[in-house]
This record gives structure tokens, sequence and C-alpha cells, in this order.
């Protein structure tokens, strides 16, 4: 018998490299944990439609609570009518049978007519934003936009119902009817147009005082829930 002129071959094993994780010693594996693979298309697709249909809802919600502020704004710019009709000085004025004019030259009764319905809006203004921050404290812009058309609408609703309940717009008329010499009240008058805009002023800046200080505030977000691969190892 002849013996082999090759000794046997050792059964062929596969390089570290080539072993796969499964197949390597714990001391050859990496001490890198694999990374997570991001979440599929399909999830980010349901949950986007979700978002959109809550974004949707809430928007409904915010225009709807807008609606009811402003509406409320604006009724309340009745009582804010009564008050300036009330507590506004008159204005006197006197008639020589020929003409009509100012019995006190150098009074400042008109300007106080503006002044009163300044500081009258003013003052609404500030309890309408006292209130709806009470009851909407997260803000958003849905509120400012009620409280800016709330206020102007208010005011309009104000100024127009003052007129009608103060003394008569036909002056010459007026002054026929008391006769001459005698001194009658001037129409109720808001010279200062301006101060149309002191309700919404004072609501918007109140409001916004109201929120910055005591405003719910937003958590701070996690940066490792934003990364679809999760927290590094420790």
């Amino acid at each position: 018998m002849t013996a082999p002129l090759t000794p046997p071959q050792p059964p062929h094993r596969p390089s570290p490299d080539q072993q796969s994780p499964d197949q390597q010693s714990p001391d050859q594996q990496s001490p890198h944990p694999a990374w997570q693979a991001p979440p599929p298309a399909a999830a980010a697709g349901a949950g986007g439609s979700v978002g959109y249909q809550e974004d949707g809802l809430g928007m409904k919600t915010e225009v709807r609570e807008a609606a009811v502020i402003a509406f409320a704004m604006a009724v309340g710019g009745a009582l804010l009518g009564v008050l300036w009709w009330w507590l506004a000085p008159e204005v006197p004025l006197v008639s020589d049978a020929s003409a009509v004019y100012l019995k006190d030259t150098e009074g400042e009764q008109a300007i106080a007519v503006d002044g009163t319905f300044t500081l009258l809006a003013l003052g609404f203004g500030l309890v309408s934003a006292l209130v709806v921050f009470a009851l909407r404290r997260r803000g958003g812009i849905g509120v400012v936009v009620a409280l800016t058309v709330g206020g102007v609408l208010g005011s309009l609703l104000a100024w127009r119902l003052g007129v009608w309940l103060g003394p008569t717009q036909d002056v010459a008329a007026h002054a026929r009817e008391v006769g001459r010499g005698v001194t009658f009240a001037a129409p109720l008058e808001l010279e200062a147009k301006g101060a149309l805009l002191a309700w919404s002023v004072a609501a918007l800046v109140v409001h916004l005082g109201l929120t910055a200080l005591f405003g719910p505030r937003d958590p701070e977000p996690d940066p490792y829930q934003q990364s679809p691969y999760g927290a590094p190892p420790a």
C-alpha cells in the first residue's frame, strides 16, 4: 500500500469576518448594539392622517370659541353705550333766534365726552381679557382675533346707541323748541374716533400679559423621543 502524499486538510471554518452575528463568540461580537429600524412609511402615513383629523377638529373648536367671544363682546357694547350716555357730561348750547352757540366757549365738556367713552372702553377691555383668560387659559390666535373684532364691534354699537339715547341730532329744531336764550344740551358725539379701538387694545394688552405670566407652559421636548433609533446605550 502507498500513503497519500498530502496530509488531510482540517474542516473549513469561516473567518470571523465571514461569520454571522449569531455564530460569533461573545468576545468577537461588536460592542455597539444594532440600530433599530425606522418606523415603516405606512405607520407614519396613518399617524399623519390622525394628526390631520385632530388638527381639523381643534380648528373648528377654536373658531367656534372665537365666534362666541366676539359675539359676547359685541353684545356687551350695549352696556357700554348706556353707561356712556349716563356718565358723559352735557355740552350746553344756547340760541339767539338766529344761530346756536356754545354757552361756555372755554368749557371742556366736549373733551370730557370723548374721555368718558375712552375710559369706559378701557375698563371693558380689562374685564373682557380677565373673563376670556379665566375661561380659556391656553390662548391662541382665535382668542386674539376674537378680542380684536369683538372690541371693535362692541365699541361701534356703544357709540351708535349712546348717540341714539342722547339729545336729538336736530339742533336747529331743538333750539326753536326751547326758545331764545334757553340753555339746552348738545347731541352726544364722539369726536375722537380713535376711542373706538380702546376696547380692543386694552383687551389684547391685558390678555397678552396674563398669558405670559400665568398661561400654561409647553413641556420640554425629549430629543431621544424625536429620533427613530431610540435612546443611545448607557
